[in-house]
């Protein structure tokens, strides 16, 4: 029976479609809990050894089918041990699902309330800031770049960390959930260029980290006093703590800043 018959006899179901959208947002989620980390490095590496194992299949070097072999048959043993860090990572992650929100002690809308509360002490007292807000992409090797914690989102605790001449007020404070997971965190700075000088490393930074990753990131300068939004790779300036809070809350940006007549910068 050729190939072109056997595909005729397949009769694909609802369920095979079903299965095929699972497989393949299983696969992606993989791909994006490894992005940039050393795991990434090794699957380059694993999928090199299978390819050169099916070269040699097809060859017939019996030899270095041999040891490829045990290569594979004792090294999903040593993965385990090395990389159980990052499996215990993916198994948090997994926790952080969007279905796991459910069970969240604090609603999005409490944590926007701290955030906006947090960001209009800041901006009156002209205090600068930088928040990023963790949304499907991980920030954990952000986190890694400071202190790590584990605290949960308040206004004081926020405008705490950011007092002058606190040991954590020159980074980045990273909120996953409703838990504040680090402090003076170090952004990736955007190699995009900046128009207006009144935009800092704040903003550069933020905007940078919007061009990795889907976060929300607030800054709050410390020249003006103004709050601006990163998204997306687009940095939008002069929200109101009251706008900070839907964003946080899950509105929209667009919509937001549409409905206040806020102009993206870049």
């Amino acid at each position: 029976m050729s190939v072109l018959e056997q595909l005729r006899l397949l009769h694909p179901g609802w369920r095979d479609a079903l299965e095929l959208l699972v497989v393949s947002y299983a696969i992606y989620r993989v791909l994006v809990l490894i992005h940039r980390t050393r795991a990434m490095q090794v699957l380059v590496g694993i999928i090199v050894l299978a390819v050169a194992y099916g070269i040699a299949y097809v060859l017939q070097l019996s030899m270095i089918i041999y040891l490829l072999t045990l290569v594979f048959s004792y090294g999903a043993i040593a993965l385990l041990v090395v990389f159980a860090p990052e499996l215990r990572a993916g198994l948090a992650q997994i926790g952080r699902s969007p279905m796991s929100r459910f069970f969240a002690h604090m609603g999005e809308s409490e944590i926007g309330d701290e955030v906006a509360e947090a960001v209009e002490r800041l901006s009156r007292s002209g205090i600068g800031a930088i928040l990023a807000v963790e949304r499907e992409v991980s920030l954990d090797e952000y986190v890694q770049s400071g202190s790590e914690m584990q605290a949960k989102v308040s206004a004081d605790l926020l405008a705490t960390i950011f007092t002058p001449y606190s040991p954590l007020h020159d980074g980045a404070v990273i909120i996953r959930g409703d838990i504040i997971v680090g402090a003076g965190c170090i952004l990736p700075l955007s190699q995009a260029a900046m128009i207006d000088r009144s935009l800092g490393t704040r903003h550069r930074a933020a905007l940078g980290l919007s061009e990795e990753t889907d976060a929300l990131v607030v800054v709050v300068s410390e020249e003006t006093a103004m709050i601006t939004v990163a998204a997306n790779g687009r940095l939008w300036r002069d929200f109101t703590a009251s706008q900070v809070r839907d964003l946080v809350a899950g509105r929209p940006l667009a919509q937001v800043a549409q409905s206040a007549g806020i102009e993206v910068h870049s």
